[in-house]
């Protein structure tokens, strides 16, 4: 059956019945007893359960009920669902069963991601390398397939699977902040300004992304779409909350967000590029433009000044600068494969009423 995009239920007060209505439903036994959880704090033995589903999920980056459950954990902490209690951010079985998801999904993306070996843990030499990654050529381009031949559909899918992301754009990475010093934090601190819109909050990027959904004809309402996406792309977004929520990875964050900012500027004006193709305006082509010039800037304060300064003050942190630069150029490519397979087939990219 061909998808359909999920009706979101309608905006209520925080102290309202409604509030407490997740935007999403399950995809399994994890995902049900998570969400059970954080939103009625009853436990249901779902630490057992995802002990059970690691050792025997094919593939945990493709795994629905897996990606979901880790989704609904971290929003918690992020505070994206008013639904789920704050009380239960730190809950001991909560943690245990996050802890057992997110364990299982970095070891697969340690196997299955090729990271280069360390240069110097110079500046420069740091900066390097990862330009030379993010510049290397891959396979087929989705920025491109959206400037030269996307349907308005495909367009729209899009921007549905981007809003599991943008619509907290820049959050994940933040997490970084009190984890730096010197050089390193300040340059995090200067690129995260500008995400955050320089003091304008107007210009905050998660709140242009949302007047471009608006602007397309979508509901910019956080998790609205989350029942539409594969686990594919919940696994992009879990994937820099990994990275971001825990200290022990803070070089992955770091490399990641490198990589995020290496590789924006020119697909986002390939983006703008399409979207006025299919005749959208600057309601919905602003947010793409606006990343075609500060990306340019921050890749350079990204590279040398965060990532590579951050390896000249802890060198033991290179390997995982680098494995964080990889996984983010790995994982978003999953996604547009994904996105540009369906679409080569003359399918969405959607999940169909019949995987759900």
């Amino acid at each position: 059956m061909p998808p359909t995009l999920s009706s979101p239920p309608p905006a209520a007060p925080v102290d309202d019945v409604e509030a407490r209505l997740v935007p999403f439903d399950a995809r399994g036994p994890v995902s049900a007893a998570v969400l059970r959880h954080l939103v009625d704090g009853v436990a249901t033995g779902h630490t057992a359960l995802a002990d059970a589903a690691v050792s025997t999920t094919a593939d945990i980056a493709c795994d629905d009920d897996l990606q979901l459950a880790l989704f609904a954990l971290y929003a918690s902490s992020y505070g994206s669902i008013a639904a789920f209690r704050a009380e239960l951010e730190w809950d001991p079985a909560l943690v245990a069963t996050r802890r057992v998801i997110e364990t299982a999904f970095e070891a697969s993306l340690r196997e299955s991601i090729a990271v280069p070996q360390p240069p110097a843990p110079t500046a420069d030499a740091v900066a390097r390398d990862l330009f030379a990654l993010t510049g290397a050529e891959g396979g087929p381009s989705l920025s491109r397939h959206l400037a030269r031949k996307a349907t308005l559909e495909q367009a729209h899918e899009f921007l549905v699977h981007r809003t599991v992301y943008t619509l907290r754009e820049a959050d994940p990475h933040s997490w970084a902040i009190p984890r730096l010093t010197g050089r390193p934090k300040a340059a995090l601190v200067e690129i995260q300004s500008d995400e955050y819109g320089a003091g304008r909050p107007d210009r905050v990027h998660a709140t242009l992304f949302a007047r471009a959904v608006r602007g397309a004809g979508l509901t910019d309402a956080y998790g609205a779409y989350v029942d539409d996406v594969p686990a594919v792309t919940l696994a992009s977004h879990n994937t820099m909350s990994m990275f971001g929520l825990n200290r022990r990875l803070l070089g992955a964050i770091v490399g990641h967000l490198a990589a995020f900012e290496m590789t924006s500027s020119i697909p986002n004006r390939l983006y703008s590029e399409g979207l006025r193709r299919l005749g959208f305006g600057d309601d919905v082509c602003g947010y793409f433009d606006e990343h075609v010039e500060a990306d340019a800037v921050h890749e350079q304060i990204a590279g040398r000044d965060l990532a590579g300064a951050l390896a000249e003050d802890r060198p033991d942190l290179l390997p995982d600068i680098l494995f964080g630069a990889a996984a983010c150029l790995e994982v978003d490519d999953r996604v547009g494969r994904h996105m540009l397979d369906a679409w080569s087939r003359g399918a969405s990219s959607l999940r169909t009423e019949d995987e759900r």
